[in-house]
């Protein structure tokens, strides 16, 4: 038996139930398609993807506990790290046909499976081959974004989303930033690692909302959750 239910706290997200199984999904924005393998249920006449915990560390986070994601219907949302596209699939179906995901990312031969599964069967993802550490690069094809979701295997993983945010994120927009400590630093404490790049986001206009360890899907990884106030910052 199948049936399902919206999520308690975030718009676009569903959980569905079958059999004994509860399973975080979103609505199937390309009916009929697997982006990566995910269950597809066919309930009231709407197709429902699985969201996989173990394959998307914002899936990771909701089951976390995260208050918030940010990520809305019409939204606008810049993606760095986005690789081959797991969890941009279902951001895609958050934001539906009124959003916009602008994935970036500097591996060519995972951004170019994000553009096959993605970006060219879906009218609101659009992929970037750039570095996100050169956002300049980019931000005439982005604009504006109502969120920034960082997921980068890089050092400063906090300061390349700083820098991102300074160009293109919004005043009072969200950022969530998926911290890698051992592709930060291999040796130190993770906890310091964590510190210290929250740290980074402190000092430069953001104000942290929320933080999550991912350590149940994710071994060494936290999600951070922050508002960029750059006006409330300067007023105090």
């Amino acid at each position: 038996m199948l049936s399902v239910e919206k999520h308690e706290r975030f718009e676009g997200v569903y959980w569905v139930y079958s059999g004994d199984e509860r399973l975080l999904a979103t609505r199937n924005l390309d009916r009929g398609f697997r982006v990566y393998g995910e269950r597809l249920f066919r309930i009231d006449g709407e197709e429902y993807r699985e969201w996989i915990p173990y394959r998307s560390k914002l899936a990771a986070a909701i089951l976390s506990g995260i208050k918030d994601i940010g990520i809305r219907p019409g939204c606008r949302v810049l993606y760095l790290g986005i690789a081959s596209g797991t969890t941009a699939s279902h951001v895609s179906d958050i934001i539906g046909e009124n959003g916009m995901l602008y994935g970036v990312d500097f591996a060519p031969m995972a951004l170019a499976q994000f553009k096959r599964n993605v970006a060219d069967r879906r009218r609101n993802a659009v992929a970037i081959y750039a570095d996100a550490r050169l956002p300049m690069s980019y931000k005439p094809l982005v604009g504006q974004a109502d969120l920034i979701y960082c997921d980068i295997a890089q050092p400063e993983q906090a300061k390349i989303l700083v820098e991102n945010a300074r160009l293109m994120l919004k005043d009072e927009g969200l950022a969530m930033i998926a911290i890698k400590a051992r592709s930060i630093d291999s040796v130190e404490e993770p906890s310091k690692v964590y510190k210290q790049e929250v740290s980074v986001l402190e000092s430069n206009d953001f104000v942290v909302l929320d933080k999550v360890d991912l350590g149940k899907y994710e071994q060494d990884h936290i999600m951070v959750l922050a508002r960029y106030s750059p006006k409330k910052q300067k007023g105090r």
